[in-house]
């Protein structure tokens, strides 16, 4: 499976179109409120409530909308680097307000500092500066450690760098750290604030075991690695790969993965919007799978491949009570993985040997902790397909330009706002990894393809089949026949970085249209159970060459 590409302008994140605001309340987290906060009733304080309102784009706070009011910054963004080297990581993947939030740091600067960024849509800025760091001494840590048994990659003998709380000021949200040295070298850490009690109509969830399944920091990731094999010698997946990665270490590059180009775009739209929504990763659903059903929607974005058992079972009987899914992203729920503690801390270490054989708990226990190249694979033999309703199909490879994707059912609600019309192309819509309907295999039978688009074999790999000279690319959509939750798959995994504008703008491209697609689903999943107001309208019978 290829790595997801980045998006075509990464400076164009920072300049999506600006929204019309209104005034409102000042915290955020909330479905809706009218009342005064207890605590500030006993402070004797006014504090306006937040408010909520179905708005064009999806349900509109009136905190969002007062947060992202905020004098913003550019600052976030790395420009003229120094020389030398600076990088760095926390020790919690996601944090609340109160806790305590440990950095560790590796540099070569005599000293550094510490701003914390906010990433929203501030006016078109991008981010708010929250706290800074006084000054640091700077220290090389020593070389990162591999075990050699699993090829995992770990920096838990760096001694702790600077520690911060997390106090009111940093609102939920995601944040860049950015560490700066005395030279100017910079570099990020990535930092998901939460709010436990937040009844959110969204919740978008950052794929950090993604993000850290792909890291090379050190020379191994699930995809790669260096020297001779272990365990095994297949030439795929590479038998030099780790089988477990630690988030105790930096990412490679800057620091910020690949969270600017494939999440970034999608938390700025939100919040240029608006929108009700607060923030948690896969780890902390992994860990509070009931979070889920404290919202009316969960926004997955792209390529969101890797999960575990409790984060699949916790989606799975949220949709069953309701809630909706928004899947922005291809080759998602495909790796069988698992968590586990590190020396600093629970859940630190994301496991999956891709081979059950070489699993230690393999015969040893449930089989939905023995982790797999597939979760269709034994011994879970669960085919997210059932779920998702549609089939991971193949990939562009890197330099391969982007495909239009086609309208298929422009009558449905998905379209509208748009003028597009049944077989219209909407340019540069699709890249790196795709999905496709699967009729022959065992998918929901209430499924309504709104888009079904052909890309040419010439582009693209594929092992799942080919129509006459093409593969196919589909959206579709469907709802549970009991409790009425929407699926949305948007089979395509370019949807994210899609949000942002092109600069110089162009014919060629899709941000306008796609962005109104965007928030025709976040306004139909924001209402609640999707099925009450747009029941899915099977026509998958209709599609030829059904793409797979």
């Amino acid at each position: 499976m290829s790595r997801r590409l980045a998006a075509p302008v990464l400076l164009a994140v920072v300049s999506l179109l600006a929204a019309s605001c209104s005034s409102g309340g000042s915290s955020l987290g909330h479905r809706s409120s009218t009342t005064t906060p207890k605590a500030a009733k006993k402070r004797g304080k006014a504090t306006a409530a937040v408010r909520t309102w179905l708005g064009p784009g999806g349900v509109e706070s009136s905190a969002v909308i007062a947060e992202n009011k905020k004098p913003g910054t550019t600052s976030w963004q790395i420009t003229n680097e120094g020389p030398g080297y600076i990088s760095g990581f926390a020790n919690l993947n996601y944090a609340k307000q109160g806790d305590e939030v440990g950095l560790y740091v590796s540099t070569d600067q005599p000293t550094f500092h510490v701003v914390a960024y906010r990433m929203g849509w501030y006016g078109g800025t991008g981010a708010r500066a929250v706290w800074q760091s006084g000054t640091v001494k700077g220290k090389v840590q020593p070389p990162c450690t591999v075990q050699h048994s699993t090829n995992m990659v770990s920096c838990d003998n760096w001694s702790r760098s600077l520690t911060f709380d997390v106090t009111s000021a940093f609102v939920p949200g995601d944040y860049l750290l950015k560490l700066v040295g005395t030279d100017n070298r910079q570099s990020y850490v990535l930092l998901t604030i939460w709010d436990p009690s937040s009844t959110a109509t969204y919740l978008v969830v950052n794929r950090s075991m993604v993000e850290e399944g792909w890291n090379t920091y050190g020379g191994y990731d699930f995809y790669q690695g260096e020297g001779p094999c272990i365990l095994d010698s297949q030439t795929y997946p590479p038998c030099n790969r780790s089988r477990v990665v630690s988030f105790d270490r930096p990412y490679a590059g800057n620091g910020s993965s690949d969270f600017l180009p494939n999440e970034y775009p999608m938390i700025e739209f939100m919040e240029e919007e608006g929108l009700n929504v607060t923030y948690c990763t896969d780890v902390c659903i992994s860990q509070h799978p009931g979070f889920l059903k404290q919202h009316k929607a969960i926004v997955f974005l792209d390529h969101d491949e890797i999960w575990t058992n409790s984060e699949r079972v916790g989606v799975l009987q949220a949709a069953s009570a309701g809630v909706n899914m928004a899947f922005f992203g291809a080759a998602t729920l495909v790796r069988h993985a698992r968590l586990q503690a590190s020396p600093l801390g629970p859940a630190r270490e994301v496991v999956d040997y891709r081979n059950p054989a070489e699993d230690p708990l393999n015969g040893h226990g449930s089989p939905w902790q023995v982790t797999g190249n597939t979760w269709a694979a034994p011994p879970t033999n669960w085919d997210a397909t059932t779920f998702l309703g549609q089939l991971y199909s193949g990939f562009l490879p890197p330099g391969e330009p982007s495909a239009p994707m086609k309208v298929y059912d422009a009558s449905s609600w998905f379209f509208q706002g748009t003028g597009l019309k049944n077989g219209s192309l909407i340019p540069s819509a699709i890249n790196s990894d795709f999905e496709h309907l699967y009729p022959q295999g065992p998918m929901p039978g209430n499924i309504q393809v709104l888009a079904h688009s052909p890309i040419p074999l010439s582009h693209v790999y594929t092992n799942q089949g080919q129509w006459g000279g093409y593969t196919y690319s589909d959206v579709t959509y469907y709802t549970y026949p009991h409790s009425l939750a929407g699926i949305f798959d948007s089979g395509d995994n370019i949807w994210v970085g899609t949000l942002a504008s092109c600069s110089p703008p162009t014919s060629q491209c899709p941000a306008g249209t796609m962005r109104q697609l965007t928030a025709n689903v976040l306004h139909l999943f924001g209402e609640g159970p999707a099925g009450r107001f747009q029941p899915s309208r099977p026509n998958w019978r209709s599609v030829t060459p059904y793409g797979s």
